[in-house]
């Protein structure tokens, strides 16, 4: 598989399973809805990579073993730090509800040291933007409605599906085009 296509398929179901997990606290027609949309987004996401991704013109170079390096390390420290986070919010917070928010915050943070390592500059914009949304989700979590982690959830999926379809057809770039 090409390099280039893998991340966008990683960040596409990452995203799936952020709608469909946490669509099951929603109330009404909305976890069905959440679903669908979920689904129908995914979907298009792996037709745009496979099909209509322009910035995966070339096989891209298999990545080096820095950029190996950077990568295990950065989801090993998420892997880690998800339950032991996880549990801190349980205990010293008593506020299980926000656990959502910290799954949200530690996989924005995760994608901050890919953007240089790998020279893909779309995932600082992905990183900061699933930050400020697990810091907003989180805030609105603990101060004003349990109701807001869930939602935090949902959004973070729907982020991780938009800057995989972008991501795709940009190559990772900022903007459309090749890359030198």
């Amino acid at each position: 598989m090409n390099p280039a296509r893998f991340g966008p398929l990683v960040g596409a179901i990452g995203g799936l399973v952020f709608m469909l997990v946490n669509a099951g606290a929603l109330t009404g027609a909305a976890p069905l809805l959440v679903r669908c949309l979920g689904a129908a987004a995914f979907a298009l996401v792996i037709w745009f990579v496979s099909f209509r991704a322009s910035g995966l013109q070339a096989p891209a170079a298999p990545p080096t073993r820095r950029e190996l390096l950077v990568y295990w390390a950065c989801v090993g420290a998420m892997v880690v730090a998800i339950p032991l986070g996880a549990q801190a919010v349980d205990t010293v917070l008593g506020s299980p509800e926000l656990t959502v928010c910290w799954v949200v915050l530690v996989v924005g943070a995760h994608f901050l040291p890919f953007a240089k390592a790998f020279d893909v500059p779309v995932f600082t914009p992905l990183a900061w933007t699933l930050i400020g949304l697990a810091a907003a989700g989180g805030a609105l979590t603990f101060t004003v409605t349990g109701r807001a982690a869930p939602w935090t959830g949902v959004l973070a999926g729907a982020v991780l599906l938009f800057f995989s379809a972008f991501g795709a057809h940009t190559g990772g770039r900022l903007r459309a085009g090749r890359s030198a």
